[in-house]
Formats: C-alpha cells, structure tokens, sequence
C-alpha cells in the first residue's frame, strides 16, 4: 500500500497512518472530539512529572536483564529503556531545527557504549533538563500552528500531547518489567499522572 511505518488504518486501498488519533477519527468519518485535553502548559507539566518517574525506573533495572527480548516485539528492554528518552529527544530536535520529525530519529537506538541502566538513566535525566529548558523557553507561544512530521501535518498542540503519552506508555511499560524481574516499582505512574492522556488501556497495547 505504499506505508513507510505501522501503525496505519486502511479501507479499501486508502490508509492514514494512525499516529494522530485525530488523522484516524477524520478518516473514518468518526464524530469523536480529539483534540488534547490538556493545555500546552499542563502538557509541559506533566512531562516534566511523567521523566522524573520514568529515570526513576529506569535507574531500578537490573543491568542483567538489559538484553532480555520483549515479548512479541524485536526489542530488547535496553533499547526500550532508552526509547523513553529517544520520544522527547527527537521532539526536541525538530523544535529547535524546524526540520522534519523523522521516523528513524525517535526509534534510534541506544549508543553501543550506553550498556547500563544508570548510563540510560542519566541520558534521561539530561533529557529532562533540556526539556524543562525548552518548557520555559517556549512559555506563552502559540502551539496551534502545524509541525512537520514523517507521517504528515499535525498541529504542536497535538505533537506535544503525543509526545507526552508515547513516552508515558513505555513507563507503565518498564514498570511492569520491573515487576515480571521481582524488583517492586519505586514510586510509579498514578492515575493522577495519566489522566488526560489518550493512553491504550492495555499496557502493551
């Protein structure tokens, strides 16, 4: 059909792809209101929260268990461990660059020498700060103008919400991960932390 990424939505031999749920709802003619629920400034927030908890549990995995495969997916836990990170890094490159939000920038992988959770913690936390310095950087702009991506045109307000559930997505991720080693989740995401976010109900949904 032509998709250069999953995950798509197709009828016939149309498709969109279904990284903006807004894109899907409008393809399928749906009436759902999808535009975020959160403003800009509480997405900021949020996130800000959201990287805390996920360096947090990164920091608790157990370095032996990096290599371990996830299930049904060819990834390993170290790679998803950093993806976390990867979602807001290459949010950030394309906020600062105006360039294209590229498929291949937010599913880079860890460094070869990025080898333990406290290395993958520490890139996280580092992330976070220059999150938190673009958040204030960016205090009071405009976020209803639109933003270039790999899978088309999408508004900043929507780019920043996405951004901010793919990432907590993975967190609820790594803590169950956490909880399969026997290693109890320090401190992990509330339903206060997730409210407002279009998240799947499943964990590995």
């Amino acid at each position: 059909m032509g998709a250069r990424s999953v995950p798509v939505v197709s009828q016939g031999d149309k498709f969109v792809f279904a990284q903006v749920i807004k894109d899907v709802v409008d393809f399928l003619e749906l009436p759902d209101d999808t535009a975020p629920n959160l403003s800009p400034d509480e997405l900021k927030a949020r996130y800000d929260r959201i990287l805390e908890i996920a360096v947090r549990l990164v920091s608790q995995m157990p370095d032996e268990h990096l290599e371990h495969k996830l299930p049904d997916r060819p990834r390993s836990w170290r790679v998803l461990l950093h993806h976390v990170f990867q979602i807001p890094t290459s949010f950030l490159d394309m906020e600062e660059t105006g360039e294209t939000l590229t498929y291949e920038n937010m599913v880079a992988p860890p460094p070869d020498d990025m080898t333990t959770s406290s290395m993958i913690a520490a890139f996280g936390d580092q992330v976070r700060q220059r999150f938190n310095a673009w958040a204030t950087a960016t205090a009071g702009e405009d976020f209803s103008g639109r933003v270039p991506t790999y899978f088309g045109g999408t508004t900043r307000h929507e780019m920043l919400e996405r951004t901010v559930w793919h990432s907590t997505q993975h967190v609820r991720q790594v803590a169950a991960l956490l909880e399969q080693v026997g290693t109890t989740p320090d401190r992990p995401l509330t339903e206060s932390d997730t409210a407002g976010l279009p998240l799947p109900k499943g964990v590995w949904g």
